[in-house]
């Protein structure tokens, strides 16, 4: 059944006169059309291999005066969103290929993705990292089935190495794009929300350096109810995306990529396409600032006891920002994406989110020498009923 409708016309619009690159060892030539039809076959041919993650009602709808639905993509085997697209692009390979493997470099969320994925499809699987990744990281891809290799003291080295390998050995060089397929897996999650919350008004998530979450939902939820309000949250140290929009090409801010509390929501990795969806058919982006990201993982692991990382909190942080006011007594979803906040930075995001919340005091002074003079500091404590 061929489904054409307005927003269809603007996906052809979007994507007509984007050019095609002509040498990548990717997936960049599958790049075509993303229709509605495609992230429905999409989400048909993944919905054994991912978890249809629910989409609930938060206790923080009374607090910030609207209904918030959270939709719980953390929940993921990887703990990010991102094993949507992983799979279906994974699937989507030629059974030659399949069978050659596939290679990847770096230790990202989509990184752990295809570890999983291409493991369960009994596809070969190698993951190049720098040196200096956390043990942690390259200990969870080896569980989940790739061949790890420390590589290089730079990202940069990392992916030159995997590129050699892909270009000696045959393998498949992988790194998140914007290819149709990969877009349409990612849409998937529009496509269960609207099926999960009746009557949405409003749409949050995440954008920044990686929006094809926010590009491929876009589409399935513009087909299906154009009236929804479509938002991308990106951060304010770094905001890629309004740069990208304005110029009209991806622009590359050297000082976000990397950036350690962000994770894969910081640097460049979308495409003209992505960009292109985005500028069609999402209705706004907007900034938020480090510390309203913080008071968001913080209200997430009070009231939804998740540990959520910085990219999966973005969304979230902009109702707890208030940079949303129209949305009050609306019904708001909000995409949770990735949960892979490392234990290393939890205990100081925890600290400072508390700090910030007013919630811990933090303070330093000098006092004399003296006799008595700590007891009246403590006696100053115990009148401002301090604990």
């Amino acid at each position: 059944m061929k489904i054409v409708s307005r927003n269809e016309e603007l996906l052809r619009d979007a994507l007509s006169c984007i050019p095609q690159p002509s040498s990548r060892a990717s997936l960049a030539s599958c790049n075509k059309l993303i229709r509605f039809e495609d992230i429905s076959a999409a989400a048909f041919k993944i919905q054994c291999g991912v978890q249809k993650t629910p989409c609930m009602y938060s206790r923080l709808s009374k607090q910030y005066g609207m209904d918030i639905y959270l939709k719980k993509e953390f929940l993921q085997y990887t703990g990010s969103v991102k094993e949507r697209g992983v799979l279906y692009l994974l699937m989507s390979l030629p059974q030659e290929q399949q069978r050659k493997g596939v290679i990847v470099a770096s230790d990202s969320n989509f990184s752990m993705a295809v570890a999983y994925h291409a493991s369960e499809l009994r596809i070969p699987v190698f993951v190049i990292v720098p040196t200096s990744t956390a043990p942690a990281r390259v200990r969870t891809c080896r569980d989940y089935g790739a061949m790890v290799i420390s590589y290089g003291a730079t990202a940069k080295d990392s992916q030159l190495h995997a590129r050699r390998l892909a270009q000696e050995n045959g393998y498949l060089y992988l790194e998140e794009e914007d290819s149709a397929v990969y877009l349409s897996g990612l849409g998937t999650v529009g496509l269960e929300m609207y099926e999960q919350v009746p009557k949405l008004d409003a749409v949050i998530f995440p954008a920044g350096g990686h929006c094809g979450l926010l590009a491929g939902s876009a589409a399935a939820l513009k087909h299906l109810n154009p009236h929804i309000s479509v938002i991308g949250v990106e951060s304010e140290s770094f905001p890629v995306l309004q740069q990208s929009l304005k110029a009209g090409h991806p622009t590359d801010d050297q000082a976000c990529s990397n950036h350690h509390f962000y994770g894969d929501v910081s640097g460049v990795c979308f495409g003209s396409n992505s960009l292109q969806l985005t500028g069609k058919l999402v209705d706004k982006v907007v900034a938020v600032r480090e510390e309203d990201i913080l008071i968001s993982m913080l209200r997430l692991l009070e009231y939804e006891r998740a540990t959520i990382d910085a990219e999966g909190a973005i969304g979230l942080a902009a109702l707890v920002a208030g940079k949303l006011p129209e949305l009050k007594g609306k019904r708001v979803a909000v995409v949770i994406c990735s949960g892979n906040l490392e234990l290393h930075l939890l205990q100081q995001c925890i600290a400072r989110a508390l700090t910030l919340d007013n919630r811990v005091c933090r303070f330093s002074l000098v006092i004399s020498d003296c006799p008595g003079d700590m007891s009246k500091l403590l006696e100053i404590l115990a009148r401002e009923e301090a604990r």
